[in-house]
């Protein structure tokens, strides 16, 4: 829990004040007993009504005294609460920020979502309750059971039986609960996770009317959440009747020994009243102790989950002491004999895995050349495209960019040279302009339609309403397929990115479109490399180099005629495409 150290430094104020007014109402609470205690033996029993009134006065006096405190306790327990919990959610989305697509690989979007909102929330709870009452609850708890003894010191003999049973009562609960609540947890991820797939794949699910086996599939989920909920909710629920019916035996057996002492005139009827309140005080003060422990439970298991966040090592980032300046190894006298990437004898496997996805690639691209990738599903075509922008680091061989290792970049300033267009077509909510100012953001609307246009959306982008200021749908579901891929192509090209990486991206556009695409982008674009992931040969048949993978290993590289004539596989793939 070192990580969470530093977020209450900057709220101690509040986390000594609040539990100070605390005890102040806990102190109001101790003195009242002894006060209707002494309206009731002195007051009702001789009638004298000003005597009532002066102590009522005095009672009704430290009510609103304790009642102050107790808002302003809460006003500052709220305040830490929440500022330590925004914070905490603050450093927690900065750390998934940095996360490489490894690291991500590693944790569902479901359980991420869980982690920085629920238990955030957990924690934030937890936090408010310990300010409210870590000092109230011992002090009432102890205090209670002083003033009783004051009273009578044999009939205080009653706690010494209470409080241990009530304590094995709590201790029994909370050991049986604790492991619940853990794997309650685990089941909301899950079904977090299945709610998530659903309303994603939303219309994939109803082209295969496959509504009933998700709401199986969902129903699952929710039951097993619901078991393991309902069994936490039962046992954490004996607590309560089973405390209150200890209390109220001991309560009984007060009457019953304190009414013998009344009898003989050892204890006055104020006197049994102020004890049953302090009996009743202490077995309150027990529950919130309980109630304590019960969240400070919760809060420790999500903390856990928190800290797994913030403790995982990012294995992919910036080397130390590398400035955000990109050194420049490619000047215009020697552009011609210097490469702007290298793969020297490069393999990559992904962390799951035990075969790589690559073997021993090498390929040397120069500046302005076109790279057509091209293979069967699972070829590794997409991983290759992974490694120059430090998305994966090789498992073997060396990368590299203007002629330095990838490694030895900033990792801000080496995807700055990068303009990609990933397979899944995504915009983000908000208007177009803001979409398209991703990689350049204080590109002009001149820059930006000039990449609209080569990116063969002018025609609809100028229909739009507001064009520009249009306003954009998350995840850019008001735009059809074909729409979003141009629009993807249009962001990455804004900024004229030197090295442009296009992941299968024209797979939703019509043959001409693509056609039109890939010269525009070779007319309009200032010596700009490009690697085109494809498995349509028409889209990367023009390529100065073309890859062909099988099974992560290149069985084909050459230009297409070359290809044609001394590669079975390049040629089965285009044979099967035009024939």
């Amino acid at each position: 829990m070192k990580n969470f150290k530093k977020y209450f430094k900057s709220y101690v104020k509040e986390l000594i004040l609040g539990p100070s007014f605390k005890l102040i109402e806990a102190l109001t609470e101790l003195i009242i007993p002894m006060l209707i205690a002494s309206m009731i033996d002195v007051g009702v029993a001789n009638g004298d009504t000003k005597y009532i009134m002066t102590y009522g006065g005095i009672v009704i006096a430290l009510n609103v005294v304790g009642i102050l405190a107790a808002i302003v306790c809460q006003k500052l327990a709220a305040r830490a609460s929440v500022g330590i919990a925004k914070n905490i959610r603050s450093d927690l989305y900065k750390k998934i920020n940095t996360f490489s697509h490894v690291e991500l690989d590693k944790y569902s979007t479901a359980t991420i979502n869980n982690r920085i909102t629920h238990d955030v929330t957990r924690i934030r709870q937890a936090i408010a309750m310990v300010i409210r009452l870590v000092m109230r609850t011992p002090f009432l708890l102890i205090g209670s059971i002083i003033m009783a003894m004051t009273i009578d010191l044999k009939l205080s003999l009653v706690f010494l039986v209470v409080a241990p049973l009530i304590l094995a009562v709590v201790f029994i609960v909370l050991k049986a609960t604790v492991p619940l609540y853990d794997k309650t947890q685990k089941n909301l991820d899950s079904v977090s996770n299945v709610t998530r797939e659903n309303l994603q794949g939303a219309r994939v699910i109803r082209s295969f009317n496959k509504q009933e086996y998700e709401e199986t599939r969902f129903e699952r989920s929710t039951k097993k959440l619901e078991r393991s909920s309902i069994k936490v909710s039962a046992v954490s629920s004996l607590l309560n009747p089973l405390t209150a019916t200890i209390i109220n035996f001991a309560i009984v057996a007060v009457l019953w020994f304190g009414g013998i002492q009344v009898n003989v005139g050892s204890l006055t009827q104020g006197q049994i009243i102020a004890f049953i309140n302090y009996l009743t005080q202490i077995s309150a003060a027990l529950i919130s102790l309980a109630n304590i422990i019960v969240a400070l439970i919760k809060a420790i298991n999500c903390g856990k989950r928190v800290n797994e966040i913030f403790n995982t090592k990012v294995t992919i980032k910036s080397p130390e002491n590398v400035t955000a300046v990109i050194s420049e190894t490619i000047n215009e006298k020697n552009v011609e004999n210097e490469y702007e990437v290298e793969f020297n004898n490069v393999s990559f496997a992904y962390s799951n895995t035990a075969k790589n996805a690559i073997n021993k690639l090498n390929l040397k691209v120069k500046k302005g050349e076109t790279i057509g990738i091209i293979g069967g599903t699972g070829s590794g075509k997409s991983s290759i495209i992974y490694l120059p922008p430090r998305f994966y680091d090789a498992t073997e061989g060396t990368i590299k960019v203007k002629g330095k290792d990838v490694k030895e970049y900033n990792l801000v300033e080496l995807r700055k040279l990068f303009g990609i267009v990933p397979q899944k077509s995504v915009l983000f909510s908000g208007t177009l302009r803001e979409n398209m100012q991703w990689r350049k953001p204080d590109a002009t609307d001149e820059e930006i339609f000039k990449a609209i246009k080569i990116a063969q959306a002018e025609e609809f982008v100028k229909e739009l309403d507001g064009k520009l200021d249009f306003k954009v749908q998350a995840g850019g579901k008001n735009f059809s397929g074909g729409q979003r891929q141009r629009l993807t192509i249009a962001r990455a090209l804004v900024g004229n990115p030197e090295i442009l990486i296009m992941d299968d991206s024209a797979s939703a556009l019509d043959f001409q479109t693509d056609a039109n695409l890939r010269a525009a982008i070779k007319n309009n674009t200032n010596k700009m490399t490009v690697f085109i992931v494809s498995q349509r040969v028409n889209t990367i048949r023009n390529a100065d180099q073309i890859i062909v993978l099988d099974k992560g290993n290149v069985v084909g590289h050459g230009t297409h005629k070359e290809l044609m004539e001394n590669c079975e596989v390049y040629k089965e793939i285009h044979n099967s495409q035009t024939k």
